[in-house]
């Protein structure tokens, strides 16, 4: 696939190189396809820079170092010894990915081709357009290094195109682009009322569910399709946003991104681009566009600035047509280390006792979107050695951590979290994770694997730590069972966190106050903070998130009072008598180290009483 790729850039770079009309021309005196995959010296040697004793005097210089135990490249040797130049060290490396190296003029460039190559593509992926054949849709473009091969399969995902790929060197692509995107990137705005003007679009207003398939497929296709949905998913990984909503309604297509935990509504695109981008997600998603009864689930991977980013798409049948959401999983914007998550010193060190014993129950609690998986990830990649055997069962898989032997829950195929966890048992594991306990028999298999030796992850949707107990009891576990086998359970929330950059002192009314159960006279002399708002926040004051923990470790008091079958309340004063924190007590210390807000801490947390 690579060789005739290679073989079909290289004609193309060299009809450029007569007419000269993009700007290119080749560098290199023999065939990319003759070079891939050869040794970097005798690249260098194809290539006409280096002779063979050259290349043999590096060699052995390299033999010399290593054998003192120093590592060195054989491109830097070269490189001190004067016999080649950076240039040259990114001829041979892309001879070696089978790709040509060309020379670009930055002037000589069509500013039309910024038509099939948007602003916001070329600066993420750092390339440019070269040429661009209408009749097989084929666009060639110039990047930095042949390292970024990701891009070119996501502009084919992205722009439904066939791309071609050259080398060019990056002090020239970054002159190209400053070129060729002056004062560009496409609004929001712009590209709307684009789409406002197609006709070929504007043709599907009305037309409900009677289009045919060969017109959304036409739709999902066109250009300025392609570039809306590319702009709305760049700018949503830009902006670090957790979710992408589309959402059809009987009047208008509403767009929504989730930064932070908050929804903000986008600018909306026209309600009869509905079904195009709609469709355009499903194509991306390898989704059926011809079904739109039933909900259908896929997965979009990208690589974005060098980083890996998977979008979970789900597709669900309206009154009004298909909603959207894609949830995008940036590995980046995850934090998987236990002292980064936002656990105070003295609950860190709890946590990390917690993790280190040899068997029990841990469980992890909260509503949906409360950080739960990530604390658990994040203790997880702590356990994470060659002398631990973890195994998870989760719903779906959300990161793929290497050491880690995770497995999908499949219901369709009756692969239930059950049933993977009484495999699991057979594996000889030490820790297991068990993404949630639904019913009774995961609760019995989980506790099963902990009383016969197992450390066991697993989370719950309670309001609290001690209404836990509750929970596990209604699912029909034993008291005694759960006393002999639960070691802590640990609730969470998250709460926005102010932004560096805008953060700013201020007194707190007497209302916001008295919304935390405080007076001013007992909080004199303590300092707070909010954010004014600021380019970097998008003027929201908040930048980032941060767990605020409740951690209530069973002892053989409370056990004794599980027993007794003590009320959640009465649980929840003795916990606070034996030191326990509350979500809401962690969030004031939290506010009076500036890192969050009293209305975050409010929203989140629920009064003591």
């Amino acid at each position: 696939m690579a060789k005739s790729q290679a073989g079909d850039t290289r004609s193309k770079t060299r009809a450029r190189v007569k007419g000269r009309s993009t700007g290119t021309s080749s560098r290199s005196t023999g065939g990319a396809s003759e070079l891939k995959g050869r040794r970097f010296g005798r690249v260098l040697v194809k290539l006409g820079v280096l002779t063979r004793d050259q290349v043999q005097e590096a060699l052995a210089i390299q033999r010399a170092r290593k054998e003192k135990g120093e590592s060195s490249k054989i491109g830097a040797i070269l490189k001190d010894l004067g016999y080649i130049k950076e240039e040259h060290i990114l001829s041979a490396v892309a001879g070696q990915a089978g790709m040509e190296m060309v020379d670009v003029d930055p002037d000589a460039l069509e500013l039309s081709l910024v038509e099939h190559l948007p602003a916001e593509t070329a600066k993420t992926y750092q390339i440019i357009p070269l040429s661009f054949d209408e009749s097989s849709r084929s666009l060639t473009i110039a990047m930095k290094s042949p390292d970024n091969f990701r891009a070119v399969d996501d502009l084919r995902l992205l722009m439904g195109f066939t791309v071609n790929a050259v080398v060019a060197q990056p002090d020239v692509i970054d002159k190209a682009i400053e070129k060729l995107y002056a004062g560009a990137g496409s609004s929001m705005l712009d590209m709307m009322s684009q789409l406002e003007d197609s006709e070929s679009l504007a043709a599907l207003e009305g037309r409900g569910d009677s289009v045919d398939l060969e017109q959304v497929a036409q739709a999902a296709d066109d250009n300025k399709v392609i570039r809306l949905l590319n702009l709305v998913l760049l700018q949503a990984i830009k902006d670090k946003a957790s979710d992408i909503h589309f959402e059809p309604f009987e009047n208008e297509f509403k767009m929504r991104y989730r930064i932070d935990g908050v929804l903000y509504e986008m600018v909306p695109p026209p309600p009869h681009l509905a079904l195009p981008i709609v469709s355009r997600v499903k194509v991306m998603a390898n989704l059926d566009i011809a079904e739109r009864r039933l909900p259908q689930d896929g997965r979009i991977e990208l690589t974005v600035n060098q980083l890996p980013i998977d979008l979970r798409v789900s597709v669900l049948p309206t009154m009004y047509g298909e909603s959207v959401v894609m949830r995008v999983l940036d590995r980046s914007n995850v934090q998987l280390s236990l002292d980064k998550v936002g656990l105070r010193d003295d609950d860190l060190e709890l946590m990390r006792e917690l993790i280190r014993k040899p068997n029990g129950v841990v469980l992890i609690t909260g509503p949906t979107g409360s950080g739960k998986t990530t604390t658990l990830y994040a203790a997880l990649s702590e356990l994470n050695d060659p002398d631990t055997k973890i195994l998870t069962a989760e719903d779906p898989v959300e990161y793929d951590i290497d050491g880690l032997i995770q497995c999908q829950v499949n219901n369709d195929q009756d692969l239930t979290f059950a049933r993977l966890l009484r495999s699991f048992l057979r594996q000889d594991p030490d820790t297991i994770l068990v993404g949630e306990i639904r019913d009774l028999e995961t609760a019995q298999i989980a506790i099963q694997a902990s009383l016969t030796g197992h450390l066991v992850f697993s989370t719950l949707h309670t309001n609290d730590a001690p209404s836990t107990i509750l929970r596990m009891v209604d699912l029909g576990v034993e008291t005694f069972l759960i006393t002999a086998t639960v070691e802590a359970i640990v609730a969470q929330r998250l709460v926005r966190r102010i932004c560096d950059k805008c953060k700013v002192e201020y007194e707190p009314s007497e209302a916001e106050l008295m919304e935390l159960e405080l007076r001013p006279s007992e909080v004199a002399g303590r300092t707070f903070f909010r954010g004014d708002g600021c380019d970097n926040c998008n003027g929201t004051g908040y930048r980032g998130r941060l767990a605020l923990y409740e951690i209530m470790v069973l002892d053989d008091g409370l056990r004794e009072k599980i027993v007794a079958q003590t009320s959640t309340a009465g649980l929840k004063a003795e916990c606070r008598r034996r030191g326990m924190r509350t979500l809401r007590e962690t969030g004031l210390m939290s506010i009076y180290d500036g890192r969050t807000t009293i209305d975050e801490v409010v929203r989140e947390t629920i009064a003591e009483e």
